[in-house]
């Protein structure tokens, strides 16, 4: 049986499973805007192959008694090489749920990035955490309003922006489209969604009816009716700004006085454009496959982007993370953290805060062993020795 479908046992294990347990407790229009992506959705599944595709070298008889797991990112130290990845509309998958992954992750030592589209605004946030948050920015064509976000984090303590710079168009999401997500509904659909509400009773009590209001906290002034998602949709689709470019940044800069990290850069001369124009770091990112489908792998594409511009600025990467060897992984590619995305947003999903935690524990466990067995003490010190070549595994089987 297919490891995504299986019938769960006593727990959760892995990213897989929280993944089975929010399908089959989110209404379907919700599950599928987590779970889906662009187009075919070649690029989302292609994350996930090119991961399954890296082979780690095991080491043997190297004393790995003590583990070092910390890093450091962007000035910040973290007890893991993760990041909760910023995740539009959270706050609909389970009650409050970007308050709830944030303490989960302030619990496990790492960043929470907090999106521009979240439910809880950054003050709520903020009041619920003691840990500092990153904030994530689209470039809007409202730039007064986009000024006031970057104020509102920068009292909040935020350390880091992320802007998000591969959005200057939406890219075609059909499952959305087919479910209705944020257009007009025949009347058929209405009663199809309506039945899919009611269907879902635990999601309805714990998220519908206590987890109000379920608005768009950061998008209250900007939005008539933040509660609608029509309206929403509509509002943000026009703040993206297809006129957006390399000397924009320096607005940005002019207006937020902590760290910057452009999330979306898949291209050698994008992240060198991205260095040159005093960006602090990268996230190597094809937004999970859902803007342009059939485009390469963040896995991939990263190690030809590190060697470009690794010593310029700080790279992380996002796109396929589901468990800790991944990050292993990446990290040996050169990596300094992954993002996490819908790996979260399945946790919160499954069971929030407590689930979002067990996943990252069980990261962390994972990263612990993978370390050992590739005979490494310190997850900073991975390099690209950790992993095999698999084009000549003659000379990497060779002895050493």
């Amino acid at each position: 049986m297919n490891h995504e479908t299986r019938g769960l046992g006593l727990a959760p294990a892995t990213a897989s499973d929280y993944r089975e347990l929010a399908r089959r407790r989110l209404p379907r229009h919700l599950f599928d805007y987590l779970d889906g992506a662009a187009y075919e959705e070649v690029t989302a599944a292609e994350n996930r192959h090119a991961f399954a595709r890296l082979r780690l070298r095991q080491r043997v008889m190297r004393d790995v008694s003590r583990l070092n797991l910390s890093t450091r990112v962007l000035g910040q130290d973290l007890a893991l090489p993760l990041v909760l990845a910023p995740l539009g509309i959270a706050g609909v998958m389970a009650r409050r749920a970007e308050v709830q992954a944030a303490r989960a992750a302030e619990q496990a030592g790492v960043p929470f990035c907090e999106s521009t589209v979240s439910i809880c605004s950054i003050e709520e946030v903020r009041a619920a955490t003691a840990a500092p948050f990153w904030y994530q920015l689209y470039v809007m064509r409202d730039r007064g309003y986009a000024r006031d976000l970057l104020a509102r984090a920068s009292t909040a303590g935020c350390p880091v922006l992320v802007l998000t710079v591969d959005l200057a168009v939406m890219g075609a999401r059909y499952r959305d489209v087919r479910n209705g997500m944020g257009g007009a509904l025949s009347l058929g659909g209405k009663l199809t969604k309506a039945w899919d509400l009611l269907s879902h009773p635990r999601w309805l009590l714990d998220v519908g009816i206590r987890g109000k209001p379920l608005m768009f906290g950061n998008l209250t002034t900007a939005v008539p009716d933040a509660s609608s998602l029509p309206q929403f949709k509509a509002w943000v689709d026009s703040q993206f700004d297809p006129r957006v470019t390399w000397q924009d940044l320096a607005w940005v800069r002019e207006n937020w006085p902590g760290k910057i990290l452009l999330k979306g850069v898949l291209d050698v001369a994008d992240a060198r454009l991205a260095a040159s124009a005093g960006a602090d770091g990268i996230v190597v990112s094809n937004h999970g496959g859902r803007q342009l489908d059939s485009v390469a792998a963040s896995i991939d594409a990263l190690p030809r982007i590190v060697d470009a511009v690794g010593d310029r600025l700080e790279v992380l990467m996002d796109g396929g993370v589901r468990s800790g060897l991944d990050v292993v992984k990446a990290m040996a590619l050169g990596a300094k953290a992954c993002m996490l995305g819908r790996a979260w947003g399945y946790a919160v999903a499954a069971g929030g805060e407590a689930a979002v935690a067990h996943m990252l524990a069980t990261m962390r466990s994972e990263i612990s062993v993978a370390l050992a067995l590739c005979g490494v003490t310190e997850v900073a010190a991975l390099d690209r020795d950790a992993l095999l070549d698999t084009r000549h595994d003659a000379d990497s089987q060779s002895p050493t």
